[in-house]
């Protein structure tokens, strides 16, 4: 019986990447994105043709706990929970408007709670089940002009831990990815002069991609069970 895996923030970068990574491996797969509907559908029905899985597209915010009860009820049960889902904001802090804060805090931390709350139980009843959060170097050391996004990842690497001592007894594993710069459109507001400027930064003389976080996600993901509560850098030897 295939196993079957909900990602969040799956229209583009690193779940896209994913979807198209677990796919290959024969997960079907629940795609959620807040509103590249028709991206979703064309991704949907070529990965499904392409790997004969079962894939389902659904439009819903994951920061609104309301539109996250719904999804969940009409996913139903998933084996493995990717949290995904991000967003920035690139600026001074007291520039920042707080409807811009809670946007920020709510799709990047908030909505892993709202999405476990619903995973979880049918994980416990199974006595088994995989959930990794998509984190960042930032939520290790913090960034000057990110303070929110730091913050929040900051957040979900302490919402791993913790969540994963939690649910270790009934054999589920929690786990993070804490990526460094993925060449990906949300950093597309950088001009090419500070992507180069980020580039000499990091010892691997490069930037990530997504293809190559998908792969580290899928590493966790058939890691022993053993690995729980754990948030691992993949940085390119930066931070």
């Amino acid at each position: 019986m295939r196993k079957k895996a909900l990602i969040t923030g799956a229209s583009r970068g690193i779940g896209e990447a994913l979807a198209k990574a677990l796919a290959k491996e024969g997960y079907d797969l629940v795609l959620v994105c807040r509103r590249s509907g028709e991206k979703m559908n064309i991704l949907q029905e070529e990965l499904k043709a392409r790997y004969g899985i079962d894939c389902r597209a659904v439009l819903s915010d994951v920061s609104d706990p309301d539109q996250v009860e719904r999804l969940f009820a009409q996913t139903g049960d998933v084996d493995v929970l990717i949290n995904n889902a991000a967003i920035s904001y690139v600026g001074l802090l007291t520039d920042m408007s707080v409807k811009e804060w809670r946007q920020v805090i709510d799709t990047n931390l908030n909505s892993l709670f709202y999405t476990c709350k619903y995973a979880v139980p049918g994980m416990v009843c199974r006595k088994s089940g995989k959930i990794i959060n998509v984190s960042s170097v930032w939520g290790n050391a913090g960034a000057s002009m990110e303070v929110a996004y730091s913050a929040a990842k900051g957040g979900v690497n302490s919402f791993t831990k913790a969540l994963a001592k939690e649910l270790a007894p009934s054999n589920i594993q929690v786990n993070a990815v804490a990526f460094g710069v993925i060449d990906t459109e949300m950093n597309a507001c950088f001009s090419e002069e500070e992507k180069l400027a980020l580039r000499e930064e990091i010892p691997a003389d490069r930037l990530g991609t997504a293809e190559e976080a998908a792969e580290m996600i899928l590493k966790v993901l058939e890691a022993p069970s053993y690995l729980t509560g754990q948030v691992i850098t993949m940085d390119g030897g930066w931070i």
